[in-house]
């Protein structure tokens, strides 16, 4: 079996996989060039910047479809199906880094560190008094409440950090039901280990009520456009670290520079690199360039669990 796998694979995955006697190919082969050149593998592995398109399976027999993460968006699920090509991803490898990120941006708000860091490199100096004075105001998240839609691995990891960290959440899922979860703490304390129980409620809900919203919806269809974000909590704060679709873009910038929302964090875009750059250039934005699942360990567990997919898929 030959893979290609076309935006690499860590190297705990490659081993596996060349052990139990899989080819497998790092070297990039351009978008442009797929359809003519897949004929040659039987497995191709993908993460989101290569599309699977139905150009590219008509080029080949590719045997299995793999994607290095959560979202199936840039296969084309419908041609698989025709095709008859199975597809596996690994929808457990990044939960905690995406959630990780998720607080990152929503901390890096709360006490101003994505004005400080831009202006104290050049103004940190003679602006120092006044730079302090505006990162003094900064808040706390324990009290607060979050609202998380989409209650996936991801939005479940979010939650269980959101109680460790004294918030209250509040869920939006299409699943408008209980969820119990269990507050796994550091080996060395896990005889605490606790559960909580949360009740889903309708997105209105939710918008209304919650200081900090964080979206984790599959898919890249909008489901915050302009209504959904006006239903906001005047001052509320908004991350995505989902995909760029789900958010309407023009519509945050504007709720943005009206102050209705006080603060976004943004790690995915409509386009990228970004097309609709005003999201870019706002002052009270924390941006990052889709790097959500990008930690070290998540990609050494992206790497393991997909060659575990691929050696019971062919077993």
């Amino acid at each position: 079996m030959r893979v290609l796998a076309n935006d690499g694979i860590d190297a705990a995955g490659k081993s596996r996989l060349e052990a139990a006697g899989f080819e497998v190919i790092t070297d990039k082969i351009a978008q442009a060039d797929l359809p003519s050149r897949i004929g040659e593998y039987d497995i191709i592995i993908v993460r989101s910047a290569t599309r699977v398109t139905a150009e590219v399976m008509d080029g080949g027999n590719l045997k299995l479809i793999a994607r290095a993460g959560v979202g199936l968006d840039n296969i084309d699920l419908k041609h698989t199906g025709l095709k008859n090509i199975p597809v596996v991803n690994t929808p457990n490898a990044s939960s905690r880094s995406v959630a990780e990120l998720v607080f990152a941006h929503i901390l890096t708000g709360c006490r101003y560190l994505h004005t400080t860091n831009r202006e104290m490199p050049a103004d940190g100096v003679g602006n120092f008094n006044s730079l302090k004075k505006l990162a003094g105001g900064g808040i706390e998240v324990q009290g607060k409440k979050l609202g998380i839609i989409g209650f996936g691995r991801i939005g479940q990891e979010v939650a269980k950090m959101a109680v460790g960290l004294g918030m209250e959440v509040l869920v939006n899922d299409y699943r408008e039901r209980e969820f119990e979860l269990t507050i796994t703490l550091n080996k060395s304390y896990q005889q605490h280990n606790f559960k909580v129980v949360l009740t889903g409620q309708n997105l209105p809900q939710v918008l209304s009520q919650a200081d900090f919203v964080t979206i984790h919806t599959p898919g890249s269809d909008e489901v915050l456009g302009a209504e959904q974000l006006s239903m906001m909590k005047k001052g509320a704060v908004l991350v995505n670290c989902a995909r760029g679709g789900v958010v309407n873009e023009p519509a945050l910038v504007e709720l943005l520079k009206s102050g209705h929302i006080s603060f976004a964090g943004v790690d995915v875009f409509e386009s990228e690199p970004p097309i609709y750059t005003d999201i870019l250039r706002l002052p009270n934005v924390s941006l990052s360039p889709h790097i959500g699942a990008s930690t070290a360990e998540a990609q050494e567990r992206v790497g393991l669990e997909l060659a575990d997919r691929i050696l019971t898929f062919f077993k």
